[in-house]
């Protein structure tokens, strides 16, 4: 489970986030990326953008759903 105590600086704010767990595997990039994005020395991923929409939260979703580490996590 994600730790909200943990998260990437460079998450924008909002509910969606990922944690210093993340190890880049690129497997939450293909299921979300009009979210999410490598850092400057892709050395982890963050949310660049909240979702906004229902098909955006479901991608989201399966972002989370496929995170082998439980980086990616949702307080909303």
């Amino acid at each position: 489970m994600a730790d909200k105590a943990s998260k990437q600086p460079q998450n924008v704010p909002g509910p969606w986030y990922v944690d210093t767990t993340c190890t880049p595997c690129r497997v939450c990039l293909d299921e979300a990326p009009n979210l999410l994005k490598y850092n400057d020395d892709e050395t982890a991923v963050y949310f660049f953008k909240q979702p906004e929409n229902d098909e955006e939260t479901a991608a989201a979703q399966r972002a989370m759903d496929v995170c082998p580490t439980l980086a990616i996590g949702n307080d909303g």
